[in-house]
């Protein structure tokens, strides 16, 4: 059995306050993900429905790419680690973008990340028993259903696709 990743617990401000195992974190400690917002020139962005075995938010739409940060590791490792074990994506360049607070169920800040990737869905290589299956979204598509059910979708979703209206208005 191997060791439990220890991960990053912070305070209101984003600062190391210490670690924790994933499993012993609280709904009052604060904790660092991050996300990759994968778009192609067609325009579409891809999803991923989470396997339904998953502990947190089982079968809802999310990133493709995402992770708890973990120690030793910062926010641009952990995305690069990610994209290469959740879909075998290497050799891209991910620009930085926003950092937001979620603050529901659990309580992070996730760190977005953005890249541009032209590959058929059956290119990538998804880690087994991660996801039920990986999308490529049509904006208004996206819109629709994240307007009709936005339960379907991760808390950090919903909450950055408030931030991409733009996209959503394509």
């Amino acid at each position: 059995m191997s060791k439990e990743e220890q991960s990053i617990i912070v305070d209101e401000s984003d600062e190391i306050i210490g670690h924790k195992n994933r499993s012993e974190i609280v709904s009052s400690d604060i904790y660092r993900a991050t996300g990759l917002w994968i778009e192609n020139s067609a325009g579409e962005v891809l999803l991923a429905q989470r396997a339904l075995s998953k502990k947190n938010e089982p079968g809802k739409w999310g990133p493709a790419v995402s992770g708890t940060v973990e120690k030793g590791e910062t926010y641009e490792s952990n995305i690069a680690k990610e994209a290469q074990e959740e879909i075998g994506l290497t050799g891209c360049e991910f620009q930085k973008a926003e950092k937001m607070r979620i603050s529901e169920k659990r309580n992070y800040f996730v760190q977005w990340f953005y890249a541009r990737v032209d590959r058929k869905t059956e290119d990538f290589l998804l880690e087994e028993g991660a996801f039920e299956q990986i999308k490529w979204f049509k904006s208004a598509e996206l819109k629709s259903a994240l307007e009709a059910a936005p339960e379907n979708f991760v808390p950090s979703l919903r909450t950055k696709m408030k931030l991409l209206q733009d996209f959503l208005d394509k």
